[in-house]
């Protein structure tokens, strides 16, 4: 088991770390209030995911979209934690093994999804209360999480939003893939640039950004695109 480094993210609502982790480098959260830790996207290596807890007891893992690098290590945690498995309804019948991979990547241990969430939803977590937004174009069942700062342990802090392949530093997710979709992406990031400014956007891969940030590059330039 590789020692992994660590990561936290400064002046957020909620108490967030991760950890870059498996060939594809993805970022995977551990975010908490103090009442409640969830989990979003364990790609590989649970045993590792599970030490980094501390010992803490994790509450949910939240998965982002059905890719093979975001769920390799969900049934694993799982099966360590007790964990919650919440996906969206669109994707959760591939994480679940109900469908196979579209995209024919390698298969990853199957994992019952305990809460499958829609667009407009709430995921209780402690006192923390994300609002679930639908954003396809990477998959059809990609979805983004934010908490404002009324519902954080530290409400001073920033927003957060938990984009997954969505939204990137500079960048947004790849539609090339099966189920993806330009025209979709394009609502999707018009759908994030109504947030504020000041949140901070957890991506599934890369440094950590905000919204001010990309609403000057990845929605100006998505924008552009009619």
């Amino acid at each position: 088991m590789l020692k992994r480094t660590m990561y936290k993210v400064n002046g957020a609502c909620v108490t967030v770390g991760f950890m870059a982790i498996g060939p594809l480098q993805n970022n995977v959260y551990f975010i908490t209030d103090g009442t409640a830790t969830c989990m979003v996207d364990p790609s590989c290596d649970a045993d590792t995911l599970v030490e980094a807890l501390g010992g803490v007891k994790l509450d949910a893992i939240v998965v982002t979209h059905r890719h093979y690098d975001h769920i390799g290590a969900v049934a694993q945690v799982k099966k360590k934690t007790g964990a919650l498995v919440i996906a969206s309804t669109a994707d959760a019948p591939y994480i679940a093994g109900e469908q196979p991979d579209p995209d024919g990547h390698p298969g990853s241990e199957p994992c019952a999804v305990d809460q499958r969430v829609s667009d407009g939803d709430i995921i209780q977590l402690g006192n923390m209360a994300w609002r679930v937004i639908e954003t396809p174009g990477h998959t059809p069942g990609s979805m983004c999480l934010y908490l404002d700062p009324q519902f954080g342990s530290n409400p001073g802090g920033a927003p957060v939003l938990v984009s997954g392949d969505t939204l990137f530093s500079g960048a947004a997710g790849r539609t090339d893939f099966a189920g993806g979709s330009l025209s979709d992406m394009k609502h999707s990031l018009k759908k994030l640039s109504t947030l504020p400014d000041n949140t901070i956007v957890l991506p599934g891969h890369n440094e950590i950004t905000t919204i001010a940030a990309e609403r000057e590059r990845t929605f100006a330039y998505y924008g552009s695109l009619g």
